[in-house]
């Protein structure tokens, strides 16, 4: 489907990619040093705080679509649901207390509580976990749209993903937020055109509601309960996603980074409401089209009108944007700060973080190309990583979840290990074509399995003595 983008469309993304620039030059003085770099000063007010969170982490737009138009409502269930209720216990239960804590990385605090070998571990780890990859790629699928199918979408990652290493490289956590703050305006108030021009050419949305396929307001969209416990499993990423560390250590106080998550759950839930109607008017409105993955530029491209069609592609840029260039300063910012600097200790942590932003971004170029799916990425990076962190990184700040210092390092191997070896064997063997699982099981489960039977033993040993 030929997009058709008039001189006004393409002036409001132009006009975006300077407001960008311009975002990012305004400088700090006060946060020159290496907290106001990292954290912008631990000075962050409550709607900046919820501006970052809520554009960050939803960045996966165009999967979001894939889900919403291919399987309906389940798209809520799986990628909406979980992440509410892990992202309340989060606020409830750590975002205070990250906000209490020394450490300014997440991997300062593994570090500080686990010993130097995890904490070197640890930042390998959550150098994947964030990995920009997934984001690099929608990029790379919008502009190629964009400029009518021209050129490799390989081509236009690299050029987007090179322009915020640019900025995000200059303008420290500052920039981000700032540009954050613009992208979660314009996030919204695309999203909001489309579901209203959507609503103007089919109905309203309890007509479309009613119109669609049985299926698709299937709340398992025909999905075994396996598969939807693993998603629910993996929305456990909230609690070791350095997104929301950053965040609720940035807070101006322990209460803005609890309030800042629930208000931005509420947005969250708002939000789901656009993308899962869009989608759906996007199903019943395009009929069959060839990427899922692309329903709402098609939709966009179908139902609006010159400006507003440029207004909303800067909405979609916008969702991914802010999210990459969370993701690369923070992957930036672990390997170069909390790994590389260990040996290259003269470089200064700003420096190394510098570089470190930029392999970030050739790291995600080549993923990209290995895994050319946005959910396949999400799964196979949560599914490995998120079994060897979880209970280390709770235990930081909730100690019944503490496993003893010196095993840790053995148990982050183990158990991140069982859950690849498993991914491994799932993709030679998959028990069904396009699947992960081998002998009937996804591969997260071996991973959890080993870390929660590895903390119960701790606790039976500490209750006996013998730890």
């Amino acid at each position: 489907m030929a997009l058709s983008f008039t001189w006004l469309d393409w002036f409001v993304v132009g006009a975006y990619f300077v407001a960008l620039i311009i975002l990012s030059a305004i400088r700090n003085p006060d946060h020159s040093n290496e907290e106001g770099y990292l954290l912008s000063g631990r000075s962050m007010t409550l709607p900046a705080f919820v501006a970052t969170l809520v554009s960050t982490f939803y960045g996966g737009i165009l999967g979001v679509g894939e889900f919403g138009y291919s399987a309906g409502l389940v798209q809520v269930v799986v990628l909406g649901l979980p992440f509410y209720i892990f992202s309340l216990l989060f606020a409830w239960l750590v975002a205070g207390r990250i906000r209490e804590h020394q450490s300014l990385t997440l991997v300062e605090a593994i570090r500080g509580a686990y010993g130097e070998r995890a904490g070197n571990l640890a930042s390998l780890f959550i150098f994947m976990l964030v990995s920009p990859a997934p984001y690099i790629l929608m990029l790379g699928l919008i502009f190629q749209y964009m400029t009518g199918g021209d050129g490799h979408f390989v081509t236009y990652a690299i050029i987007v993903s090179l322009f915020s290493v640019a900025y995000v490289s200059f303008g420290g956590f500052d920039a981000v937020v700032r540009t954050d703050m613009l992208q979660v305006t314009l996030m919204f108030g695309g999203f909001a055109a489309l579901l209203f021009y959507g609503w103007s050419h089919f109905g309203d949305p309890i007509t479309l509601w009613l119109s669609i396929p049985e299926g698709h307001r299937d709340p398992t969209g025909g999905n075994t309960m396996q598969y939807l416990l693993v998603w629910f499993f993996i929305a456990l990423w909230t609690f070791v996603d350095p997104s929301f560390h950053q965040r609720a250590a940035a807070a101006k106080s322990p209460s803005v980074a609890r309030k800042g998550i629930v208000l931005s759950v509420l947005c969250w839930i708002l939000f789901d409401f656009f993308t899962l109607f869009t989608a759906l008017y996007g199903l019943q409105i395009l009929g069959e089209i060839d990427q899922a993955a692309m329903v709402y530029p098609y939709l966009a491209n179908a139902i609006l009108p010159m400006g507003m069609k440029g207004l909303f592609f800067v909405a979609l840029l916008a969702t991914i944007m802010s999210t990459m260039d969370s993701y690369m300063f923070i992957s930036g910012q672990t390997l170069g700060r909390d790994f590389l600097l260990r040996f290259f200790p003269k470089s200064g942590s700003i420096s190394m973080t510098r570089v470190s932003i930029l392999v970030a971004a050739v790291i995600g170029i080549i993923l990209i190309l290995i895994y050319p799916s946005v959910v396949d990425l999400w799964y196979v990076i949560g599914t490995v990583i998120i079994p060897g962190l979880l209970f280390p990184v709770l235990g930081i700040y909730i100690p019944a979840f503490r496993i003893p210092p010196k095993q840790v390092f053995a148990y982050m191997v183990i158990c991140s290990g069982m859950s690849l070896v498993w991914l491994i064997l799932g993709t030679m063997y998959p028990d069904q074509p396009g699947g992960y699982t081998y002998l009937g099981m996804e591969p997260f489960y071996p991973g959890l399995a080993i870390a929660i039977g590895w903390k119960l033993t701790s606790l039976r040993g500490r209750a006996s003595g013998t730890e």
